[in-house]
């Protein structure tokens, strides 16, 4: 059971890691000419108004002093500054060329953020919405409702997985982002909105209230001896806490399966202090800057002893902050991988409110795991390998979920002999 004091003591833990995240960025600006390094979550909202060409001039300058690399994918830089000085005279004008600026850098991860997008992203990070619940896709141009979150306005409304979203307030959605379909759905607490969904041929009308939606990215439940925590991302500030909580009940349990299947990444520091609970001492990741510059975040201790079987499930959308917990699993054993090769996301992005309340998602760093691997573009090979095949996919059978209690009720079972 973890009592009041050890809490106490975990609560410490992020603390230090954080401090030390930090301690990083403080590190780097002094080393590596004055250039800040490292900041694992989004700050406020920058609500000042400039001008269309001082928004463009500014994210140049702030990819001049921050991008990981000082090379620029082996161009002049200052290019980009020449090519645009004076010519940018609207919104729209300063999108254009700050997106073509940054494609220049052939970095997938980096891109300019709307005001639209970096709000979401905000949203994401603080796990709080106004809305109905639900998760959208854009499926060759239909906004097709692919989730409905659990005890939210859209299941008491009975809004289904599969309906295909047709207008929102009157306002067809055909040809929208998923962005600005968004905007259209959420709105005040206690404020309706009018949804037409298309479900087998039939138009539905639904009128559904808002409310404020707190999105968990950790789910947990137990099978006998088994514990299965599933971490689905690592983008908001409360997964530590969800973690602790699935953790607390599962804690009777012999054996832990952990999966980050389908978990594309989300807050440094939440990987980290989660490979904290099990790690107790050593490295837990390294982080190298700018001009090669590397800082080691180092466990502390918490106290809490995990020591049971642990198996972790990871696939190939496993990335970035899911592959820095599973690195540091692998490389201390501490638990086997199971599954197949995660997607191989070795960067790290800082995310810049700008004026304008837009902002940049910007590439400042990488990182290696405890051993010194980088994992860019290579990901992590499984310990164990399950494939997926066209018999299980049509009979709706997780085969590595069953793979993992097998192997883990024989490891239980030999720890009894």
């Amino acid at each position: 059971m973890l009592n009041e004091v050890m809490r106490r003591r975990i609560k410490a833990v992020i603390f230090l890691i954080g401090a030390a995240i930090t301690l990083f960025a403080v590190n780097a600006f002094y080393l590596a000419n004055h250039n800040p390094m490292l900041e694992a979550d989004t700050k406020t909202v920058d609500t000042t108004n400039i001008s269309a060409q001082k928004l463009f001039d500014k994210s140049w300058q702030i990819i001049k002093n921050e991008y990981y690399d000082p090379s620029f994918n082996h161009q002049h830089w200052s290019r980009w500054k020449t090519r645009y000085q004076g010519k940018i005279k609207t919104t729209d004008d300063a999108k254009v060329a700050i997106e073509t600026m940054i494609a220049s850098l052939d970095d997938p991860y980096s891109r300019f953020l709307t005001k639209e997008e970096f709000s979401e992203q905000n949203t994401s990070i603080t796990s709080k919405i106004s809305g109905i619940g639900v998760n959208i896709v854009n499926d060759s141009g239909k906004i097709r409702i692919i989730s409905v979150i659990e005890e939210t306005p859209a299941q008491f409304a009975d809004i289904k997985p599969g309906d295909i979203i047709l207008s929102i307030n009157g306002k067809k959605v055909s040809g929208l982002s998923l962005a600005e379909v968004s905007n259209l759905v959420k709105g005040p607490v206690n404020t309706f909105v009018n949804i037409d969904i298309l479900r087998n041929s039939t138009r539905i009308s639904k009128k559904i209230i808002r409310k404020e939606i707190k999105i968990k990215t950790v789910k947990s439940s137990t099978d006998k001896n088994i514990g299965y925590i599933q971490i689905s991302s690592f983008i908001s500030t409360s997964t530590p806490n969800e973690f602790l909580e699935a953790l607390e009940n599962t804690q009777n349990t012999k054996g832990l399966i952990v999966d980050l299947r389908g978990n594309t990444g989300g807050l440094l520091t939440n990987a980290i202090f989660i490979a904290n609970l099990f790690i107790e001492k050593g490295r837990l990741v390294s982080i190298v800057g700018r001009n090669g510059y590397r800082y080691d975040v180092m466990a502390q201790d918490t106290n809490l002893k995990i020591e049971k079987p642990i198996i972790l499930l990871v696939n190939g959308t496993s990335a970035s902050a899911s592959e820095i917990l599973s690195g540091a699993m692998k490389d201390y054993h501490k638990a086997k991988i199971l599954g197949t090769k995660t997607f191989g996301k070795g960067m790290v992005q800082k995310i810049i409110p700008m004026p304008n309340q837009t902002g940049l998602n910007l590439t400042i760093a990488k990182y290696l795991t405890p051993k010194g691997k980088d994992i860019n573009k290579k990901g992590i090979t499984p310990d164990i390998e399950v494939q997926f095949t066209q018999k299980d996919i049509n009979a709706k059978k997780d085969i590595q979920l069953e793979t993992a209690k097998n192997i883990l009720n024989q490891m239980i079972a030999q720890n009894k002999d």
